[in-house]
């Protein structure tokens, strides 16, 4: 089975987001939440970033002004990028950020969405090393690991990259990956699938 490869496009008129449906979140789906938060720290908001590393679950929870504050935040993130690119053919490209390896990897094993997000966002902060000269990684991966979310994992990469090679941001012989230039700063790289594959196995 493959994830997100047809859909239809339906924009809301609004969004409606009531704090007191998070109290009957289970500390699981917190966490898958902040996967989605966490990736757009890493993409387009150094400072919430930094706001992340500085804080906790348990402090969001805590703090219903924080919080909303958090969500409201991402919720703008989100529909600046869909209202500039809503046919995801550049910017919008940058919400896939963690997603390219962490859907071959949800299809594989028993993974929530959140967590196969978070490993795929830390091989993608290595891949950003050696393609984009990101300095960053052990950050990216210190965050995620905060919230509760998997970092580093052991998978089978022959068969990950033969899922990960039908995502739908495949051109041709090649892939737009989303990668990191600095923490607030996400870019497209086209990669070939015989480079890719070369660097998920040397992971």
């Amino acid at each position: 089975v493959y994830k997100n490869m047809a859909g239809v496009i339906r924009q809301p008129s609004f969004i409606l987001h009531d704090l007191i449906f998070l109290n009957t979140l289970p500390e699981s789906e917190w966490q898958n939440g902040f996967a989605e938060i966490i990736k757009h720290a890493c993409i387009k908001d150094a400072a919430m970033f930094k706001e992340l590393e500085a804080n906790s679950i348990k402090k969001y929870k805590n703090n219903k002004t924080l919080v909303c504050d958090l969500i409201q935040r991402n919720a703008m993130i989100k529909i600046k990028v869909v209202q500039q690119d809503e046919h995801e053919q550049g910017e919008r490209r940058l919400l896939n950020f963690g997603h390219t390896l962490g859907h071959a990897l949800e299809n594989q094993y028993e993974l929530s969405h959140g967590q196969a997000v978070a490993i795929g966002m830390v091989y993608a902060s290595k891949i950003s090393e050696q393609v984009a000269g990101f300095k960053d990684t052990n950050r990216v991966a210190g965050v995620i690991e905060k919230y509760g979310l998997p970092t580093y994992a052991e998978f089978d990469k022959e068969q990950a990259f033969s899922v990960l090679k039908m995502d739908k941001k495949r051109e041709r012989k090649e892939m737009n990956y989303i990668l990191l230039n600095k923490i607030g700063k996400g870019i497209v790289k086209s990669i070939p699938l015989s480079n890719l594959q070369l660097l998920l196995t040397n992971l």
